[in-house]
């Protein structure tokens, strides 16, 4: 069994009153990494190749987010509800309120599996809390790596993105079409275009993620933690140079 399909997450998922099914194996150096990168590059996708090579729990904001909305108000921590209240307006969460949600699930952090954070952190203030944490728990980071892709290629990538307006599947003009154009293969429900990916919305998307995390590579690159690896090519083909990466990096934490 991959180690993928053995992470619950419900911990991560939940909150901090929940408890993973699965428990961590032992004997091992724990993998900690962040991954950082703009809209477009395939975090999410590497986060999940990662963890079926690395065993690593995959640690996505994003999840969180999405699982809060579906648990009953009880069931919520302050932090959870704060962030709901702020998506069902369409505005953005809060530095504070993500913070708060992954401080209290601090037990996610001392995985023995170790971790893959994908979506934090995203602004420097975030970095500099995430440290000032895990240096108080004892922890550190294998390795922060930060996947480039050229804007041109970004655009043509979410540009060509259609989503199922029914069951939200997501197809792609040239890379992942459809069988019938416009038409979604698992339930023929009409696809669309999402307004953010469009190219003018995704430039801006671009700009805003470049001025957020300027300072916080900078920030990773300071503390010897960052690692630089091409989105180019196949999943496969990136997941490959990134574990390439990642060998010296993993022998320069041990010694």
């Amino acid at each position: 069994m991959s180690p993928q399909k053995t992470k619950d997450r419900v911990a991560w998922l939940q909150g901090p009153s929940a408890r993973c099914e699965v428990v961590a194996a032992s004997g091992r150096t724990p993998w900690r990494l962040v991954l950082l990168g703009a809209p477009g590059v395939g975090k999410g996708t590497q986060a999940d190749l990662l963890n079926q090579r690395l065993g690593a729990c995959h640690l996505s904001t994003g999840d969180v987010f999405r699982a809060a909305g579906s648990r009953s108000e009880c069931e919520q921590s302050p932090a959870m509800k704060e962030a709901l209240g702020y998506m069902r307006r369409g505005a953005l969460v809060p530095d504070s309120t993500v913070w708060e949600m992954v401080r209290e699930r601090i037990g996610c952090l001392h995985c023995g599996d170790g971790f893959i954070l994908d979506g934090f952190p995203r602004t420097l203030g975030q970095a500099e809390s995430l440290k000032q944490l895990m240096d108080s728990e004892g922890l550190a980071l294998t390795a922060v790596v930060n996947y480039d892709l050229p804007a041109s290629e970004i655009v043509a990538r979410l540009g060509g993105r259609r989503t199922c307006e029914q069951c939200k599947a997501v197809f792609h003009v040239t890379e992942r079409p459809p069988k019938v154009a416009g038409r979604c293969d698992r339930c023929a429900g009409n696809l669309l275009q999402r307004e953010d990916d469009r190219p003018e919305s995704i430039k801006v998307r671009l700009e805003a993620y470049d001025r957020s995390t300027a300072p916080l590579i900078e920030f990773y690159r300071k503390l010897g933690l960052l690692i630089q690896v091409a989105a180019t090519g196949s999943p496969d083909g990136i997941c490959a140079r990134t574990l390439a990466c990642l060998g010296p990096q993993r022998a320069e934490a041990l010694a």
